[in-house]
């Protein structure tokens, strides 16, 4: 069920992150030129296409969601919101931790759902924190 990613889930991997991005993201930020001008399938997809070698997708037939793993670091983690709560989130999360022995990440200090589904699963808030690039929010260290 999970696989690196290939160049035909590019345009998936895109529209899962984009629905995530303004469901989750938007109402922080608020930001119409970026949520809903600049943030195109296109050009995200564009950008994914010499990070193959880092993404890995859940497919079990459909691509679900998706993982972007950068040697220890978790860089990105996105389920389709639909189907968020039926443990695909997990399962790509232990596929970073038992295959590619990942073990910390960055989320956003507003983002308590995904802050609370990372120590569901065994990661606990360091401390550390950043500010986001471009912005006025924080990220928070996050590690097994």
């Amino acid at each position: 069920m999970i696989r690196k990613a290939e160049k035909k889930d590019l345009s998936r991997i895109a529209e899962i992150q984009i629905f995530n991005y303004r469901l989750y993201f938007y109402p922080i930020f608020q930001s119409d030129e970026y949520y809903f001008a600049e943030l195109q399938v296109p050009s995200l997809m564009h950008n994914y296409e010499n990070e193959l070698d880092s993404l890995y997708v859940y497919d079990d037939g459909v691509v679900k969601g998706f993982i972007k793993i950068e040697g220890t670091y978790i860089a990105r983690l996105f389920v389709e919101p639909v189907l968020q709560n039926a443990s695909i989130g997990t399962r790509l999360l232990e596929y970073a931790v038992n295959e590619h022995e990942a073990d910390h990440l960055w989320a956003l200090e507003k983002n308590i759902k995904a802050i609370r589904f990372y120590e569901r699963n065994g990661f606990n808030v360091t401390g550390e924190k950043k500010l986001e690039e471009g912005t006025s929010e924080y990220l928070i260290k996050m590690e097994l």
